[in-house]
Formats: structure tokens, C-alpha cells, sequence
């Protein structure tokens, strides 16, 4: 059988890296996760929502996409839909005239950033959730809308929770997809071209395959789908800033050595990072997240600073990486050649014979901290049949840079909120 292969648009989504989560709806004014359906749409009221500031907030964070949640379980629309009344077009803010998803995607269009849109195959408030096809045509008609009134989308996010079991009509939902946003990514559900890492940590495991034949469903369930047979999938990271979803006044921002270590888990396991920036009850990103994620990024760019670019040759079983000059760094980037698909099984790293770096995963990239090293040449050996680097580099900044930890028994919250 023919090795799966990345198509265009994979490879460009896989080079972004890095996106933001917009976790906001009517659950952001009820002080709840998981609403389910009944809270009223007049409870919507942002006084000062700015979705420019959200957009240069995930910009200046190094985010090259943003993905909003337009609808989530509780079936609340965030834009002024023809299908149900439970949107905002039936809530006091903007006096009923208003559409967060227009606002969001005309910042992304101005900014210069990637628009992805959420919409919740479960809906709790759609009277005709119980009857699958009528609720098909009504999933197909706010898929159409969102597909055809904000321009060119990144990403589609299809969220599993609540569906496992639950027989969708994906090959009329994928036509919309296919007619209107051919180039989106489909995070997960119908025919996805990006699968979820199966956690909600933000965290990757070594080794990273891009080639899998099922996707986990839920972070409430074991259960996963297939996907016809091995497909190039590669895994997208979602975690929140703070441990909730959406914002809760008695919640606050990680620590900036956690985000450093979820950064080296995704990012820097060849995953990309989808990172939830909760706006609170204002309509606003507030002002402590926003100076956490000043220091994760002024933290993440001393370290990566100085960057050296080595000149690669590959050969039979590893390649040779030479520098201008001797060098000393303290972390290393590696770049598989995914032309031909993800091919590299393992990889060891050495300078004059010693080891410097060691996994399995390369990928789309693979960042390695490493003790304090200097060197002019750096040799690879490579495990997998037609395995070669595209490129690698090192970065001189911070070479003696204490190693970030996750929390000791940290996990993301696994219950299914009421």
C-alpha cells in the first residue's frame, strides 16, 4: 500500500505551529463549562467586547491562527443565524444587531491571521437534535452559512464530546466543506484532515505519527473512530491558558514554566498548539492572562534566540550538520523532508562522539533543550527507511536555561461538567 502523504495544505497548516483557542458563548455569563441549551439568550450582554484586541493579543503571543468557538454544546449561536432564535441576534448586546464572528474575522482579515470556527455537532437547545435528519439539515444550513459569510477559513473544529454514538450525516456536511472551504483543515470529525492529540493537557508523546488509521472521540470517553485506513493525520494540541475553558472569576493563568513545558511537548514534538484564551464576562481577554502570556513569550524568544542554520547533508542512515563556526547552544531544532511522508522512526544527535539529543519523532520539527553544548559539526543517525533532514538549526540564546516542568500530577479537568 502507497505511504499516506501530506497534501499542500497540511504542510502549511503544520508550519503555522502555533493558534489560539477563543472559548466564549453564553456559558462565559452563566459561570459554567457545559450549559445545556436553557440558559437565555439575553443572558449575552459583552459591554466592552473588542475581538480586534483578542486577535493582536494572540498575535503578539506568536499565534499564526485563531479558532473561535461560533457554537458550542449548548447550541448557542455567536453569529445572527437564520436556523434558531438561540443566537445573538436575540440577546441585548449590540441591541440585537451584532455578530462576534464577523468581528473576529474581519480583525483576523486586517491582522493577518488564519480564521478556524468551531461548531459543536452537539447541540443541547436544537428541539430537532432528537430526530438525526432533521437536525442534519439544520447542522447543514449553519455550516453553509458559516462557510459562506466570513471568508477564507484555516480550520473547521468538529468537537467529538457528546457524540460518541451519534450517527452524523458527514458526507453531506464534508460537501459544504469541500464546495466552499476545500483548503480548511477538519479538525477530527467526518473526514478530517488533523486529528486531536487525545488529551486536553496540551501535551504530545514521543513518537508523534502523522499516519494513523483511528482518532480519539473524547476526553470523556475511550472510544475512537476510524478513518478508512491509514491517513496522514497530523495532531493538533488544545489546552487552556487557566484550567477552565471558558472564564470563571476564581480561575487564573498557568505558571510561565508550565506553558514553556506544554510549548516543548507540542510545538516542539512536531504537533501544533492550540492554546485557549478565555475572554471574560466584558467581552475582553483579561488583563493578568494577557501579561502571563507576555512573559511565556519573552521567556520562549530569549531562549530561542541567535539562530544558527546549519548546512545539511543527508546519506545513507543519519545525516552531518556543519556550522560556520563552532557554536555553543543549548537548544537544537531538527526538520524532516515530509515530501515523501513522515518516514523517520528514531534519531540520536552527537558531537565528537558524545550524545547531545535522542527520540524517535522528527517531524514537521523537533526542538531538543539540551545541557550546554559546543560544536561545529553535529552528526545524526537516523532510523526509518528513506528517512532525511530538511533542515536544522541551533539557538545560542539562554544555553544554560532551566528545564520547564509540567506539574506534578497536573491534569485537565476529565469530568464532564453538568
Amino acid at each position: 500500500m502507497p505511504r499516506p502523504l501530506p497534501t499542500p495544505a497540511q504542510l502549511d497548516w503544520q508550519h503555522l505551529g502555533f493558534g489560539v483557542f477563543i472559548h466564549f458563548g453564553i456559558n462565559t455569563f452563566a459561570g459554567k463549562e457545559w450549559s445545556d441549551g436553557t440558559v437565555p439568550a439575553a443572558a449575552f450582554d459583552p459591554a466592552m467586547l473588542d475581538a480586534g484586541s483578542w486577535v493582536r493579543t494572540a498575535k503578539e503571543a506568536g499565534a499564526r491562527y485563531l479558532v473561535l468557538t461560533a457554537k458550542h454544546h449548548d447550541g448557542f449561536c455567536l453569529w445572527p443565524t437564520a436556523t434558531t432564535g438561540y443566537s445573538v441576534a436575540h440577546s441585548p448586546w449590540r441591541n440585537g444587531a451584532g455578530d462576534v464572528v464577523r468581528e473576529v474575522a474581519d480583525a483576523c482579515a486586517e491582522q493577518g491571521i488564519g480564521l478556524g470556527l468551531y461548531l459543536s455537532p452537539w447541540d443541547r437547545n436544537a428541539g430537532c437534535y432528537a430526530d438525526p435528519a432533521a437536525y442534519d439539515d439544520f447542522y447543514v444550513r449553519q455550516l453553509t452559512e458559516l462557510c459562506t459569510g466570513y471568508g477564507p477559513l484555516m480550520e473547521l473544529w468538529f468537537d467529538g464530546a457528546g457524540s460518541v454514538g451519534r450517527e452524523y450525516d458527514w458526507d453531506r456536511i464534508m460537501a459544504v466543506v469541500s464546495r466552499h472551504q476545500p483548503q480548511a483543515m477538519v479538525f477530527n470529525m467526518g473526514r478530517p484532515s488533523i486529528r486531536w492529540v487525545g488529551n486536553e493537557n496540551g501535551l504530545a508523546e514521543d513518537p508523534v505519527n502523522y499516519v494513523v488509521e483511528r482518532t480519539a472521540d473524547s476526553q470523556y470517553t475511550d472510544s475512537s473512530s476510524g478513518v478508512g485506513g491509514p491517513r496522514y493525520l497530523p495532531p493538533e494540541c488544545d489546552v487552556s491558558l487557566r484550567r477552565g475553558w471558558f472564564w470563571h472569576p476564581d480561575d487564573e493563568p498557568k505558571t510561565t514554566g508550565h506553558l514553556l513545558a506544554i510549548y516543548y511537548r507540542s510545538v516542539g514534538m512536531g504537533a501544533n498548539l492550540l492554546l485557549n484564551l478565555p475572554p471574560d464576562s466584558r467581552g475582553l481577554i483579561p488583563d493578568g492572562d494577557r501579561a502571563r502570556l507576555r512573559e511565556w513569550k519573552q521567556e520562549l524568544d530569549r531562549r530561542l534566540s541567535g539562530p544558527v542554520e546549519a548546512v545539511v547533508e543527508n546519506h545513507d542512515g543519519g545525516a552531518t550538520l556543519t556550522f560556520p563556526a563552532a557554536v555553543t547552544f543549548g537548544h537544537l531544532e531538527l526538520v524532516e523532508d515530509l515530501a515523501d511522508g513522515q518516514r523517520i522512526t528514531g534519531h540520536r544527535v552527537q558531537a565528537d562522539g558524545v550524545d547531545v539529543a535522542a527520540g524517535m519523532t522528527v517531524g514537521i520539527r523537533r526542538l531538543h533543550q539540551v545541557p550546554a553544548a559546543t560544536a561545529q559539526r553535529l552528526t545524526v543517525a537516523l532510523e526509518g527507511p528513506g528517512g532525511k533532514l530538511a533542515a536544522a538549526r541551533v539557538f545560542t540564546g539562554l544555553p544554560d536555561a532551566s528545564v520547564p516542568r509540567i506539574p506534578e500530577g497536573y491534569e485537565a479537568p476529565t469530568d464532564a461538567p453538568g
